[in-house]
């Protein structure tokens, strides 16, 4: 063979390799949580990688194939956060020629959970890195399964102050679950200057506020910082925490900057009860595909869970409870329907506890996403959603508490 065409040959087989060698990240993020840490790397295109764990130290070596070290990659050590349950440092090197490699330095024995998300919304390719405690092995996500009384932990502890005698217009503690909307790698709606997950988080912590402060009333929240639970998980957690209520906080959004007004969703049993709830339900049960859920695991807990969306009762409550809240809505904002409406929103499938989704305002209507960052307005809303509430209750008083299945 002609050597000049043998050394053309070699070059044109090794030159999409260097080429992909220089590949680099668009982002790189670390989302630190109670439950689990995310590390998340994006790029133009799917980024090959292997990775193993070591010990003594706990360490996750991760082997980016055809990746650069770059600006993002090299910024990741500075994201760590002290508080980090999981993560004390990160380090990145090159270990061979078209090999990166990150050490994750860890505090503690962890099981990580590494996919790729292709291209959704705004993000490109991503390589998810979700590293869990060792103990929930068996289903790659934290354990939120509810508290038995044979294994007592914090959630257990408060739910067994139902039993304690306070003084009150209520006959037993009440426990409601508040959910910010959103969080992480799912930001969730935007306005000019706003990303809803940040409005959600800051209404739901002083709706929590005034909640503590009502006599024989408190509040959870599924999160309480900027980091992503898949939908079933928040269902799940707000089931632990043995709710008597689940109120999901939200900033809507449209195609129309002049759409306004605030809203309050149930679950319906038999399709939306208009267009535009269908619309919303559609958006907001695709934040496990924005915000990273692994699509590839079969969580055990959803099907103890979940065990049945059929509950009449329950949804006949929760649009009790929706129409009280819209009404309090309604003496500080324009009501964008005067309805209570229903669809298949996953989130509120709780098939025990009263649940409805608020749409606070329009973040998308530069109006009123000027007042959703307002923190006068913020409180104006969180007092809302706690009148309406209370008002819930005035003329639903909850009943004793009857023990859940643990096989649910």
């Amino acid at each position: 063979m002609n050597p000049w065409r043998l050394i053309s040959l070699i070059c044109f087989a090794v030159l999409p390799a260097l080429a992909n060698a220089s590949l680099g990240l668009d982002a790189a993020r670390l989302w630190p949580s109670p439950d689990y840490t995310r590390l998340t790397l994006e790029a133009k295109e799917s980024i090959p990688f292997k990775y193993f764990t070591l010990q003594n130290p706990n360490r996750l070596v991760i082997d980016l194939e055809g990746i650069q070290n770059d600006a993002n990659l090299n910024g990741l050590p500075g994201l760590v956060q002290a508080d980090d349950v999981f993560v004390q440092s990160v380090r990145v090197g090159l270990n061979r020629p078209g090999v990166t490699r990150v050490v994750v330095e860890l505090k503690a024995p962890v099981h990580p959970s590494i996919f790729e998300i292709k291209p959704m919304g705004e993000y490109g390719y991503r390589l998810v890195v979700d590293l869990y405690p060792e103990s929930s092995k068996s289903n790659t996500s934290p354990d939120l399964t509810p508290p038995s009384d044979d294994k007592p932990d914090a959630i257990a502890k408060l739910a067994k102050d139902d039993a304690a005698p306070k003084p009150s217009q209520y006959a037993r503690l009440l426990t409601i679950a508040l959910d910010a909307g959103h969080g992480g790698e799912d930001p969730g709606a935007h306005g000019v200057n706003a990303y809803e997950k940040n409005v959600t988080l800051s209404i739901a912590r002083k709706v929590k506020e005034k909640i503590d402060q009502q006599e024989n009333m408190r509040a959870v929240l599924t999160r309480d910082g900027d980091y992503f639970i898949p939908l079933q998980n928040r269902v799940i957690k707000a089931r632990g925490f043995r709710a008597d209520l689940f109120v999901s906080i939200h900033a809507d959004s449209f195609v129309r900057s002049d759409a306004r007004g605030s809203s309050v969703f149930a679950l319906s049993e038999h399709g939306a009860t208009s267009a535009a709830a269908r619309w919303l339900a559609k958006k907001e049960n695709e934040a496990d595909l924005i915000g990273g859920a692994n699509i590839d695991v079969k969580d055990p807990n959803l099907k103890r869970t979940l065990i049945d969306l059929t509950q009449t009762a329950t949804i006949s409550d929760s649009l009790k409870l929706g129409k009280s809240v819209l009404g309090q809505l309604g003496e500080i904002n324009d009501l964008h329907t005067g309805r209570v409406e229903q669809a298949g929103f996953a989130v509120l499938k709780a098939p025990d506890i009263p649940s409805i989704l608020v749409e606070t305002a329009f973040i998308s209507n530069p109006e009123e996403e000027k007042r959703l960052t307002d923190e006068t307005y913020q409180n104006k809303l969180a007092d809302a959603i706690v009148g309406g509430i209370k008002a819930y209750f005035a003329k639903n008083p909850p009943t004793a508490r009857t023990r859940r299945s643990k096989d649910m």
